[in-house]
């Protein structure tokens, strides 16, 4: 496969416009886009129309491709232009042309820079995760290219489950089908794209809402979004947990829709907010449930704030009444998402990682996991929660953070087995590292809030001192260079160097090996186009349908495994002496089998011995060695059953 990055380039251009263009045409339709706040969303409300059209096309006999998108597209800016005209146009005005300008090139140099930050991680165009969940994911990629079928009501088949959030594959799905770029490549190239353009843009929507549209605003939020290694780095390699991130990109969106309808006036707008929000919680919840848990706790911690504040600011007996009565509803709906979305036990028996007070620490200046802080970071938050303490109408801007900082110091700071903790985060399966994902999303805002108010007091002590426009502009180029270089703190470089290493291709990388990864390209010409084939999951050898396009006995470690198979897993290195294998064999269909020897993903010797009859084979009558490179990485045709 080539390591030239050219490759990529196609690819990435599909999975950018699939993210960003659905999205603009219905919010023109419905909404407009001349507010910056409204365009910010498309890539939330794109997901959306991405994993209905992909649940839509096989009902309609389509294959997954453009059309189904073109389709569902046209169809959901119809019905929003209706809305649009039912309910009336609101009369916002337009974003101005100074903010749109700058608010635009932060957003271009922040998706540059951290589609630099995730190329180095991932070393290689092609290059994969050498982690556990990378196996389901990209052979579930492959599987929606080769079907032609992206639904969430099929793409779980890989692992035998009836429903499996579908956003993420989407885009990887499309970006394969479309340009014909390898699995690998195109999957690389999606998660660029949410990373990029996804989350900048939502990080902005949320900012520019709580907040306002003021040019400093927009361009601290689209730099402090290159800042985290927390997210989307942690997602990229912890895992991997594709579909949480790409969940997690655009979670701030879906927020920000929250605060259009809570500040929703008369009842045109209130409907249009309303629908819209729908439509966020379906891209949101379709790229991850845990995903809109997540929106549906900031949310709520944002709902509390402002409508207490409401009440408090402009008391009346009726006022309260209303809002006690939205927020006893409020707790209901949670109370029934918390108990519809737990998890089980066996999911959910991730340790935590730290004591009560470190965990604090490390969400208050949102660097969890042990990782370097970054001073500038540190400083904005310190700043944007003096602002908040001196004007408490703006404790709405620290309500995501409150949320986030306690679900995250409750998975990672108490002990295994505390039922507060056992109650709020199992539906995150109790798992620190995707708690910790979620803290910039809800933190940045307050970061913005920091950096606002420290160029407020710079530009009014230059006006004291009469500063001329050169001075003025050297220092709000300053200010600007100093929140970009959050973009190569030493937190962003820790935690690169960490995910990085789980890209890494050599002779000893955990799931696929550089050897490994050769023979399974030469599949194509090794093996016939209908060629079944076996081998461990565990080992990497499932992935003989993602990049040697050859179908495989098992494309995860998980699921429903049959009688015939499980006697192969234990009993196929004796082909030779046992008959029932070659019994066995003939009912599956199987003709060739991939031996990478006993080597796993997890790189713990007691992996994978339920499979050890597919390890250390031997060349034999019935076991023809077609194909070998290095040590380790075998392929055997099976002849003579």
């Amino acid at each position: 496969m080539s390591d030239s990055w050219w490759v990529i380039v196609m690819p990435l251009i599909v999975s950018v416009l699939a993210l960003v263009v659905p999205g603009i045409a219905v919010l023109a339709a419905g909404w407009g886009v001349r507010r910056l706040p409204v365009l910010a969303l498309a890539p939330v409300v794109s997901i959306a129309v991405l994993s209905v059209a992909a649940i839509a096309a096989p009902v309609a006999g389509l294959s997954w491709s453009l059309l189904p998108v073109a389709i569902v597209t046209v169809v959901a800016a119809a019905a929003a232009f209706g809305l649009r005209r039912w309910v009336g146009r609101e009369s916002e005005p337009p974003t101005s042309g100074r903010t749109a300008l700058w608010g635009g090139l932060a957003l271009v140099v922040a998706g540059v820079a951290i589609a630099l930050q995730l190329a180095w991680v991932f070393g290689g165009p092609a290059h994969i995760s050498q982690t556990f969940d990378a196996i389901v994911h990209l052979n579930t990629v492959a599987f929606a290219v080769d079907t032609g079928n992206a639904s969430a009501f099929h793409i779980g088949l890989t692992s035998d489950i009836g429903f499996y959030p579908n956003g993420w594959h989407t885009v990887a799905a499309l970006a394969a089908q479309v340009t014909g770029a390898a699995v690998p490549v195109a999957v690389n190239a999606a998660n660029i794209a949410l990373a990029a353009v996804a989350w900048p843009l939502s990080v902005v929507a949320l900012s520019v809402v709580l907040l306002s549209e003021r040019t400093a605003v927009v361009v601290s939020a689209a730099a402090l979004s290159t800042g985290f290694g927390a997210f989307p780095l942690l997602l990229m390699y912890f895992g991997v947990l594709y579909p949480n991130a790409m969940g997690y990109a655009v979670l701030p969106g879906g927020v920000a829709v929250v605060v259009h309808l809570l500040r929703a006036t008369g009842l045109a707008a209130r409907v249009r907010a309303a629908v819209l929000l729908l439509v966020a919680a379906a891209g949101v919840g379709l790229a991850h449930p845990n995903a809109f848990l997540s929106m549906a706790a900031l949310g709520a911690g944002i709902a509390v704030v402002e409508l207490i504040g409401r009440a408090v600011r402009h008391p009346s007996r009726r006022r309260w009444g209303a809002t006690t009565a939205i927020l006893l509803a409020l707790a209901v709906v949670l109370g029934v998402l918390w108990r519809v979305m737990r998890t089980n036990a066996e999911m959910s028996v991730w340790a935590p990682w730290q004591t009560t007070a470190r965990a604090v620490g490390e969400a208050l200046l949102l660097s969890p996991g042990g990782y370097t802080i970054t001073v500038t970071i540190s400083v904005l938050i310190a700043v944007g929660v003096f602002r908040i303490v001196r004007q408490p109408r703006l404790l709405v801007v620290a309500a995501p953070m409150v949320v986030a900082t306690i679900l995250f110091v409750v998975a990672s700071g108490t002990a295994a087995g505390n039922a507060l903790r056992e109650f709020l985060t199992n539906p995150w399966y109790n798992d620190s590292y995707r708690l910790a994902a979620l803290l910039p999303a809800a933190g940045i805002p307050v970061a913005v809030l920091g950096a606002v108010t420290i160029a407020d007091a710079a530009t009014r002590a230059l006006a004291r001192a009469r500063a001329g426009r050169p001075v003025r502009i050297a220092v709000a180029a300053l200010g600007v260079v100093a929140m970009f270089s959050v973009a190569v703190s030493p937190n962003i470089l820790r935690t690169a160097a960490d995910a990085r290493a789980a890209y890494d291709l050599s002779a000893s990388s955990p799931l696929l090996t550089a050897d490994e990864e050769a023979l399974l390209e030469r599949l194509p010409e090794t093996t016939p186009a209908d060629a079944v084939i076996a081998g461990s999951p565990w080992t990497g050898a499932s992935l003989a349908y993602a990049i040697g396009d050859r179908e495989v006995l098992r494309k995860h470690v998980f699921g429903t495994i049959g009688a015939d198979e499980q006697y192969l897993d234990n009993r196929l290195s004796a082909i030779d002496s046992d008959p029932r294998v070659c019994e066995a064999v003939d009912r599956l269909g199987v003709d060739y089998v991939l031996d990478f020897g006993a080597q796993n993903v997890w790189n713990n010797p007691g992996v994978g011995l339920d499979r050890q009859g597919l390890y250390n084979l031997t060349p034999s009558e019935h076991l023809v060695l077609v194909d070998a490179q290095g040590p380790s990485a075998r392929l055997f045709k099976i002849e003579g059953c």
